[in-house]
């Protein structure tokens, strides 16, 4: 097969041949149709992303869809033929998705969302998995709260804002007033983080109270703005980028309580795999019922031109960055 490797920090991607992988017990052979660009794919090829583990030289790419050709002993979930996404490498020393085919193991697979192309599928499973983790199995969001989203036309936040409103929750999310319509379009009302002070839309939008949960997708001082802004008592902040050296204070003091997404750790620890793959297919569903829908970029990228996607996603493009093969 044909696969991407990088050698070194922030080095081009070498065209190279390697044999095509056999699928192990548990796995299954997929050849990629597309593979999604994240930002944290970037950062691993300029080595500023320990917690991933991926040292180079390395076949790069978390994301991907595909088509299953075979599978290994022990997987009666998937068959030659079916159509599948997931995220399923470029992390913990395992081949990533800039190739032509991976042998993945099954349990982070789902049935591609049939109303989705392989280009629209191979942008989501980072995405919906850190926001279904942190909204779903952290907080427990449901009909009735009110639920603010950072950075909501964000890769991550643009999900996370589907989800909570397909989960019947009223949504709002800080953006930049160029991407209000973005927000709108999704299903939240758009707040102005750049004219708003945390108090000043607190009173606006929860008569002071504060919201039952809020996310953090941007770290740093936005997770310290997430701690006053959520609800007395009840109130949950989640993060998936909680990093940093915060104070529990203004946390504490709402007798609130936070928890920490790290989306990587199924594939990094081989335990909970399972729940990715349950995650994808739920999803899936929401998907092709009409509530969840990816941000795409308008560019598209073909297997010769993965730097110049690399460069589009560190520029801060809008929508997710995608290579077809």
């Amino acid at each position: 097969m044909r696969a991407y490797i990088v050698n070194e920090p922030n080095g081009p991607f070498i065209d190279t041949v390697f044999p095509k992988p056999v699928p192990a017990t548990g796995e299954a052979l997929v050849r990629i149709h597309a593979s999604g660009v994240n930002p944290l794919d970037t950062k691993i090829r300029a080595a500023r992303a320990a917690h991933a583990q991926q040292p180079l030289p390395a076949i790069l790419g978390i994301d991907m869809a595909g088509t299953v050709e075979e599978v290994g002993e022990g997987v009666t979930s998937f068959k030659a033929g079916d159509e599948v996404y997931g995220m399923v490498g470029g992390v913990g020393g395992h081949q990533g998705t800039l190739a032509e085919y991976i042998a993945a193991d099954a349990n982070l697979l789902a049935d591609k969302p049939a109303s989705l192309s392989m280009r629209e599928a191979a942008a989501l499973p980072l995405s919906i998995i850190t926001a279904w983790e942190g909204l779903v199995d952290r907080a427990h969001v449901h009909a009735g709260q009110k639920v603010l989203i950072h950075a909501g036309a964000g890769g991550v936040g643009h999900v996370a804002v589907q989800i909570a409103a397909a989960f019947g929750a009223e949504v709002f999310a800080t953006a930049s007033p160029k991407k209000f319509d973005i927000v709108r379009n999704f299903g939240a009302t758009p707040i102005d983080y750049t004219t708003q002070t945390v108090e000043q839309y607190i009173a606006t939008y929860s008569q002071g109270e504060g919201f039952d949960i809020v996310y953090d997708t941007v770290g740093g001082t936005t997770l310290d703005d997430s701690f006053k802004a959520v609800k007395r008592y009840t109130g949950h902040a989640v993060s998936c980028l909680g990093w940093g050296s915060h104070a529990l204070a203004p946390l504490s003091f709402r007798g609130a309580t936070y928890s920490g997404v790290f989306t990587l750790l199924p594939l990094l620890s081989g335990e909970g795999r399972a729940h990715h793959g349950h995650i994808l297919a739920e999803a899936a569903r929401l998907v092709d019922a009409g509530k969840l829908k990816p941000l795409l970029n308008e560019k598209y990228f073909s297997t010769s031109e993965i730097e110049a996607a690399h460069a589009l996603v560190e520029s801060g493009a809008m929508g997710k960055v995608v290579i077809d093969f």
